[in-house]
């Protein structure tokens, strides 16, 4: 198991998350309390190559890309708080989703997702990205830790 105390930045989180670039969507972790919540950030800059096709000229961050963000989030907090070294986490579901602001480059998105409920290797989670305050989507999923 991964022995660290937050806030940790992208060398901890690779040695947490098997993601790496372009898909590794968590910059930071500022906060933390093991089997309960994660406060992450990631800092979305115009090289993000997402932005390439969505949309030329007026680029805005895909809604899937911030739950994905968020799913990551939710990686690290469970693999940490529950997993051994080899142990990954699979989206199995979610059950809403809502998005309410654009998230564009230049936006710093603060990840924060709580677990709301486990049983033996699934948890469901609840989650938010905010910019600046401001609720850009919200999120309720659940995942399975094998």
């Amino acid at each position: 198991m991964i022995e660290c105390h937050p806030p940790f930045d992208i060398d901890v989180i690779q040695k947490v998350l098997p993601h790496r670039y372009p898909f590794l969507l968590v910059d930071k972790v500022l906060e933390m309390d093991l089997h309960s919540h994660i406060h992450a950030v990631k800092n979305v800059t115009i090289s993000d190559p997402v932005f390439q096709g969505h949309f030329p000229g007026n680029p805005v961050l895909p809604g899937v890309i911030i739950i994905e963000g968020l799913a990551q989030a939710s990686a690290i907090l469970g693999r940490l708080s529950f997993g051994g070294d080899g142990s990954s986490i699979l989206l199995t579901e979610i059950s809403q989703a809502r998005f309410r602001r654009k998230v564009i480059p230049g936006d710093t998105l603060n990840y924060q997702v709580k677990i709301i409920k486990q049983r033996k290797e699934f948890f469901w989670f609840e989650g938010s990205a905010k910019v600046s305050g401001e609720v850009a989507a919200f999120v309720k999923f659940s995942a399975y830790m094998n």
